[in-house]
Formats: C-alpha cells, sequence, structure tokens
C-alpha cells in the first residue's frame, strides 16, 4: 500500500511539474514577444531614433545567451530547479518593470526577463515527446502578447498587465520551489546516439553555423519591427498596428503544427527551400506593401515561411553529427542567440542611416535569399 501511495504521490508531482512548465511556457512565449508590440511606445516615449530601438532585442537576447550558458552550468551542478527557480524570479522583475518611466531602467528590465528566454527549455526538454506540446505553449503565448498589449492600451492599463505577468512569474517560482522534479541533474548518455556522417566537414559545420545565426536573425528583425512598420503605414498607434506581432507568430505556430504532416510528402531540403522561399517573397510583399492589411497578411506569411526552418536544422545537426551533436550544438545554439540579437539591431541600423525602414527590412530579405544559397550548397556535400 506504501508503494502505491508513493506511486500516486510521485505522479501527482510528476503532473504538477507538467503544469508548471506548461505555464512557464506560455509566460516565456510572451516575454520573448513583448519587445514587439511594445517598440513604437517606446520609440514615441523616449523619442528613440531606430537604431536605439534595435537596441532593445539586442541587449534581451544577449541576456539570454548569457542566461542560458549560466542555468545550464547551474542545472549540471545543482539540478532544474535552482536556474528555472532564479529565471522566473528575473522575467517577472523584468516585465513588471519594462513599463518604466526612464529609457535606461526599460533596457535593464528587457535584460532581466532575457536571462530566462531559454531556462525553461531546461525542464521541458527531458521528455522529448512533450517537445512539440510545449513548443505549442510558447506559441500561444507568443501569440497572445499583442492582443493582451492591445487591449491594455485600449483601457490605460498597460502598468496593471505588466504587473499581472510579473505576478504570474512570481507564482510559478513558488510552486516550482515546492514540486519535485525527480531527476535533478544533466544525464549525458552518449551511448544510443547516431553515428555522425563522415560526410560531414569543417565546410558544412561553418555552413550550418551561419544558418543558424542568420536564420534567428531574420525571424527575429520581422518578428520585432512588425508593429512599428504597421504603426508607421497607419501614421499611428492603433489596435491593429499593435496586433501585427500576432499575425506573424500565427503563422509561425500554424506552421509548425503542420510540418510533420507535410513532411510526410516533401523531402525535408524541399521544404526548407519553399519555405525559405515564401519567406522571401512575404518579406518583399512587405517592404512593397503600402496599407495595413497587405503588410499584416505578409506578416502572417513570412511567419508561416518561417516555421519549419528551425526544427529541420536541429534535425539535420543530430542527424549529421551524431554523438558529437550535443557538443555542436551548443556552439550552434550559442550562434543563434547572437543571430537573435544582431537581426534587429542591423535593421534598426540601416534604417536609421538610410532614412527609411522599408530599406532597414531588406535585412531579412537577403537574410531569406543567403540562407537559400547556402541550403543549396550543402545540398552537394550531404545527404539533407
Amino acid at each position: 500500500m506504501s508503494e502505491q501511495n508513493s506511486a500516486l504521490t510521485e505522479t501527482e508531482g510528476h503532473r504538477n511539474l507538467l503544469i508548471l512548465l506548461f505555464a512557464g511556457f506560455v509566460l516565456s512565449g510572451i516575454a520573448t514577444t513583448i519587445i514587439g508590440p511594445m517598440l513604437p511606445i517606446f520609440i514615441r516615449r523616449w523619442s528613440l531614433d531606430d537604431g536605439q530601438a534595435g537596441l532593445f532585442s539586442t541587449i534581451q537576447f544577449l541576456a539570454a545567451l548569457g542566461g542560458t550558458l549560466a542555468s545550464s552550468a547551474i542545472a549540471a551542478w545543482r539540478g532544474y530547479k535552482p536556474p528555472l527557480v532564479l529565471g522566473y524570479a528575473l522575467m517577472g522583475g523584468g516585465l513588471a518593470s519594462l513599463n518604466a518611466n526612464t529609457h535606461g531602467v526599460a533596457l535593464t528590465a528587457t535584460a532581466a526577463f532575457g536571462t530566462n528566454l531559454f531556462v525553461a527549455e531546461l525542464g521541458g526538454t527531458k521528455s522529448a515527446s512533450l517537445l512539440n506540446q510545449l513548443n505549442f505553449a510558447w506559441g500561444a503565448g507568443a501569440m497572445a502578447c499583442s492582443p493582451l498589449i492591445a487591449l491594455a492600451l485600449k483601457h490605460d492599463g498597460l502598468a496593471s498587465l505588466l504587473t499581472g505577468t510579473a505576478i504570474f512569474g512570481g507564482i510559478l517560482m513558488l510552486g516550482l520551489l515546492f514540486v519535485s522534479f525527480g531527476v535533478q541533474k544533466h544525464e549525458k548518455d552518449a551511448s544510443t546516439a547516431p553515428a555522425a556522417s563522415p560526410a560531414i566537414g569543417l565546410g558544412v559545420t561553418i555552413a550550418l553555423a551561419a544558418m543558424f545565426f542568420i536564420y534567428v536573425a531574420m525571424e527575429n528583425g520581422i518578428g520585432i519591427w512588425s508593429a512599428e512598420y504597421a504603426k508607421r503605414l497607419a501614421n499611428g498607434i492603433t489596435g491593429m498596428t499593435t496586433l501585427a506581432p500576432m499575425f506573424f507568430y500565427a503563422g509561425l505556430t500554424s506552421g509548425r503544427g503542420a510540418a510533420p504532416f507535410v513532411l510526410r510528402r516533401l523531402h525535408e531540403r524541399k521544404m526548407v527551400l519553399g519555405a525559405l522561399s515564401l519567406a522571401a517573397a512575404a518579406t518583399a510583399l512587405l517592404i512593397a506593401s503600402r496599407s495595413l492589411p497587405v503588410a499584416t497578411v505578409a506578416v502572417f506569411l513570412a511567419g508561416l515561411g518561417c516555421a519549419s526552418v528551425y526544427p529541420i536544422y536541429i534535425a539535420w545537426l543530430s542527424r549529421w553529427y551524431g554523438a558529437r551533436a550535443k557538443h555542436i550544438g551548443g556552439i550552434l545554439f550559442a550562434l543563434a542567440s547572437l543571430g537573435g540579437s544582431a537581426g534587429p539591431g542591423l535593421i534598426g541600423a540601416v534604417s536609421k542611416y538610410s532614412g527609411s525602414l522599408r530599406v532597414g527590412l531588406l535585412v531579412p530579405l537577403v537574410c531569406a535569399t543567403t540562407l537559400i544559397c547556402l541550403v543549396l550548397l550543402l545540398r552537394r556535400q550531404t545527404a539533407a
């Protein structure tokens, strides 16, 4: 009987942990994408130029990189619980301070919640079967972020919304303090990993590293700047301009949901090339758009085009490198974070010096075109 009670307690603790992780991924989705709908507010509040505005995402993703490295080290030393608890504490504090009256405090707040953008993955990826569901929870948070900001702006409740998300982070932090995590350390087991492909050399590794960097720069650049671009088309902040990032992440999330079904009929490489072509065409349409409805459709299609690319890159990493994938993956994911930092900042810099955000959005268009060339180049050297 005691063994049955122990099993029931363990099952209940596992269920509670999953509930907290799903809720945490929703909050992480909000925190990851909140700069996008907030950017027009920041630009208007502090009269920022586009170069200065791009710094928000730069700081956010640099902090995310530092947080990922630190949390991985802490998890290996003390288990998953400490970095998750610390991460949600920082996230809550950062979100609460984001609506600050001074530019510097808002930048600091961005760094604070940026340190936890990837921390939730430490707990979530313990079970590979849950990864897609957890990513969907992240997507739900990302899609909900813009409508929540739009609703808050309409009712003059932005401070209340950010305080509410901070409280939510605090509740998650407290919940994680009292829930059992089971296995508490990273377990490195290369015995079941596939062997590395003999065709993979230094050139392929460099190309794949560039693809990780450039892809995230493209995705994050469009997501961050879509609301500000929509605002300029509409000549002011409206409910629809604030919702622009929602359409991008709706395309991203729905595309990732549909990708497994499409991949049953289509080769991965062909799917990546088609997706990148769609992203390039949608970005070109966004640049050429002169009305908000056309820009909204373009943003959605850009998200749809981005949807399947990164997961397939990760699949190639695992397939090509076998047991080495964990070590090489750490470097590639770090480069991805650097790409997320560089993309929006580069768009802002180009926009500032050219005097046009349309010209700035040529950056993700060039990114998509470059990625197409890299995938075609790799076709000759791998079986992707």
